[in-house]
């Protein structure tokens, strides 16, 4: 069942989004060849336990990290540990904050390094992909709109989606109704309505869309070792139309040019 959200939620939400949007703004600046994802994993828990929040992540399921982090091919739920960060990688951050007993979730895929001109052209496509989404975030829009401007856009530049591993509501809980799919058929799917919150979240991959799981039973790699990227935000559906809740400042760019339409 689809949980509507009031004015108050939504207000206490964007605050648990600004504690989890800061914490993502520090993790990516200190992200840097050398060090492990462990003490990427430290530097989120210490800013978060600072501002008084919770780690959605940490045992959620049995999850062990705070954080979900995932190197080149690791496309989500790759767990911290000793794993050394090298000049060229991509790194995917997947993190949550808890405040106020309300959830906010996003993601970001950082440079480690000078990185290849391939894999930051699949970090952008992975992001415009996003914001091509919100175009399409307003009441009475349909979940199948946002899934296929998702699909239509990184297809377009010759990726893939993954099709297994999808968005979903956030609330009280992190994960609530419904499922948000990054593809789908326009004018399908549930109609929006104000008062939604959904973690949109674009996984693009290089290659193939296929996935398999690793031994650890968490964490998700591409079928054919080709890279993934991955963007998410809360964002809230308005009245006025959609609202993002984990936004990065540096991101109005992406607004500017993407988000000029209303259709």
């Amino acid at each position: 069942m689809i949980k509507l959200k009031s004015e108050r939620e939504i207000h206490l939400m964007r605050q648990a989004g600004a504690v989890a949007a800061q914490a993502m703004e520090l993790v990516g600046k200190s992200i840097r060849p050398g060090m492990t994802t462990q003490e990427v994993d430290d530097i989120f828990w210490h800013y978060v336990r600072s501002r008084g929040g919770k780690a959605s992540f940490y045992h959620y399921g049995g999850f062990p990290g705070h954080i979900c982090i995932s190197i080149n091919d690791e496309i989500v739920h790759g767990i911290p540990g000793d794993r050394v960060i090298q000049e060229g990688d991509i790194v995917s951050v997947d993190l949550g904050v808890e405040l106020h007993g309300y959830q906010s979730d996003m993601a970001r895929t950082f440079f480690a390094g000078d990185c290849s001109a391939e894999a930051r052209r699949l970090v952008e496509v992975t992001e415009q992909s996003f914001f091509e989404a919100l175009k399409f975030c307003y009441p009475g829009k349909r979940l199948g709109d946002i899934g296929h401007a998702v699909q239509a856009l990184a297809e377009e530049n010759g990726y893939s989606v993954v099709r297994v591993l999808t968005g979903h509501g956030i609330g009280k809980q992190l994960h609530e109704d419904p499922e948000v799919r990054n593809y789908g058929k326009p004018n399908t799917g549930e109609v929006l309505k104000e008062g939604m919150v959904l973690a949109i979240e674009p996984m693009v991959n290089e290659g193939t869309h296929r996935v398999y799981e690793l031994d650890d039973d968490w964490t998700c790699v591409t079928a054919d070792g080709k890279l993934s990227a991955h963007y998410e935000n809360t964002v809230a559906i308005t009245k006025d139309g959609p609202v993002i809740l984990t936004a990065l400042p540096e991101e109005s760019r992406w607004k500017k040019k993407f988000l000029w339409e209303v259709l």
